[in-house]
This record gives structure tokens, C-alpha cells and sequence, in this order.
């Protein structure tokens, strides 16, 4: 593995800090006392159902466990999740369920 350089690294993390912090400050700094217009707490409803697809999908698909090949135990895994969620309306059924059906999966499957 290549070395980052201590300035580069420390210049890094400093500017995620600031960005994180501005980012949070926008929302709890300047609209901390205001409730949150309409508009926006419809954009911001759509949140999770955008970020943990994006991060599972790459567990899915290029699981790091096998090397980047796709496996069927994940695949069907994923499909089995999406299902339940589909028909329960609840998220840690589903977490859960997917979970299970994946530990299940890989026994069978191998």
C-alpha cells in the first residue's frame, strides 16, 4: 500500500471536519429556532430510502468476502430483504429477516 504524506492526510481530515461541521451548522445553526419548511422536509423524507441502498448495493454485488465475484447467497439474500419489505412496511423486520436469510444462504449454499 502506498503512504499518504502526514500534510495531505491532516489536510484532509481538517477539510472533512469543517465541511461536516458547516453542513450541520446550516440546518442546526441557522433553522435551529424555525421549523423546517414544508419543501425541504419533503426532500429530506427520501434520505435513508437513497443512502442505504447505495450503501448495501455494493455488499451485494461485489462482496469484498468473495473477492469481488457475485455470489447467488447474497443475490437471493437481497431479493428475499426486498420482498419482506415490501409486504411487512418495516424496516428492521426486513434488516433483520435479510440477516437471517443471508447466515441461511451461505450454511446452504456454501
Amino acid at each position: 500500500m502506498t503512504e499518504i504524506p502526514n500534510g495531505a492526510l491532516w489536510t484532509v481530515i481538517i477539510g472533512m471536519a469543517i465541511f461536516s461541521f458547516g453542513l450541520r451548522f446550516v440546518f442546526i445553526g441557522f433553522m435551529g429556532d424555525r421549523p423546517i419548511p414544508e419543501w425541504l422536509m419533503r426532500h429530506l423524507r427520501y434520505t435513508a430510502v437513497a443512502i442505504i441502498p447505495a450503501l448495501v448495493a455494493p455488499l451485494v454485488v461485489w462482496p469484498a468476502a468473495t473477492g469481488g465475484e457475485t455470489d447467488p447467497a447474497r443475490l437471493l439474500a437481497a431479493l428475499a430483504t426486498l420482498a419482506i419489505a415490501y409486504v411487512t412496511k418495516n424496516v428492521l423486520v426486513a434488516i433483520g429477516s435479510g440477516a437471517l436469510g443471508l447466515m441461511l444462504l451461505l450454511n446452504l449454499l456454501g
